[in-house]
C-alpha cells in the first residue's frame, strides 16, 4: 500500500481523518507509524496530500489531514472487455486500477459463456474493494467507472457510441496489421477492446469497426485475456505520455 485513500466518512472534522479498518493495521504493523510520522494519503477521486499521525492505538489511527489544491489528472484509457472467466476478472481488477483506466465496460460476446455473469466477482462491493486496493498500490486516486453488460448487440447499438465519443478506438485481433504505436492520439481519450480466450467472431469484429474501432495486433503470440489488458493498457499509457503524441 503506498497510498492511503480516503473517503468522506473517514473524517470527523475538518482535516482529521480516524481510521480502524485494515487501512490503520497497514499503517501500525506495516508502516510501523508512531505520533509525529506524515503518511501520503489521497482523497478518492479527488487530490493527494500528507497525513500527519496524532495518536494511535491498538483500534484506531487518527489522521491530520492536508491536500493539494489541484486534483490529479482522470485516466485516458477506457477499457471495453469481452467478460473472462470469473477468477480472471477477480485478479483483474485491481492491475486495471493500478495501470490507470478511467471505465471499464464488461460486455458478452459469442464465446463468453453466459454462467460468468452470475458470479460474486460482479459485485459493486467485491470489485469496488479490489479497484481501492490497485489505486493504494499506484497511488492512483479516481475510482475507475464500471459498466455491466449482458447483451452485446444492444449495448453496441444504444450505448457504445455515446460511451465512446471523441474516442481513438482500437480493438485487439490477431488479424489486426498495425500495433499501438502506429495510431496517432492527439489528445484524445482511448478505448481498448478485448476480446474473450477465444477471440471475437467475425460478425464482432465486423460491428464493432462500423463503430469506428481499428485493428491492432500485439505481436504474434495470443495472448490469455489478463496477459492482452495489462500488454495492450500498458503500451497505450506509454504512447499517450509521449511528448510527440498529446
Amino acid at each position: 500500500m503506498n497510498l492511503i485513500l480516503l473517503q468522506p466518512d473517514d473524517f470527523r472534522d475538518e482535516g482529521l481523518a480516524v481510521l480502524s479498518d485494515g487501512r490503520a493495521r497497514h499503517i501500525r504493523k506495516v508502516l510501523r507509524a508512531e505520533p509525529g510520522k506524515t503518511l501520503r494519503i489521497g482523497l478518492l477521486n479527488g487530490p493527494l496530500g500528507t497525513g500527519t499521525v496524532l495518536a494511535i492505538d491498538q483500534h484506531e489511527v487518527f489522521l491530520q489531514c492536508v491536500v493539494e489544491k489541484k486534483i490529479p489528472p482522470k485516466p485516458r484509457i477506457d477499457l471495453l472487455l469481452a467478460m473472462p472467466r470469473p477468477k480472471v476478472m477477480k485478479r483483474l481488477w485491481a492491475q486495471l486500477a493500478a495501470l490507470g483506466v478511467g471505465r471499464i465496460v464488461l460486455v458478452n460476446a459469442d464465446k463468453v459463456e453466459k454462467f460468468y455473469f452470475d458470479t460474486h466477482v460482479l459485485e459493486p462491493d467485491f470489485y469496488n474493494a479490489r479497484l481501492i486496493e490497485g489505486l493504494q498500490q499506484a497511488r492512483c486516486t479516481h475510482l475507475p467507472k464500471v459498466l455491466v453488460r449482458k447483451r452485446f448487440k444492444p449495448f453496441v447499438e444504444d450505448e457504445l457510441d455515446g460511451l465512446s465519443a471523441g474516442h481513438v478506438k482500437l480493438l485487439a485481433d490477431p488479424t489486426g496489421e498495425k500495433r499501438i504505436s502506429d495510431f496517432k492520439f492527439d489528445g484524445k481519450r482511448v478505448l481498448l477492446g478485448i476480446g474473450p480466450e477465444g477471440g471475437w467472431t467475425a460478425y464482432e469484429l465486423g460491428v464493432l469497426q462500423e463503430r469506428g474501432f481499428e485493428l491492432f495486433n500485439m505481436g504474434r503470440r495470443i495472448l490469455r485475456v489478463d496477459t492482452a489488458c495489462v500488454a495492450a493498457i500498458s503500451a497505450a499509457d506509454n504512447y499517450l505520455r509521449t511528448p510527440a503524441q498529446v
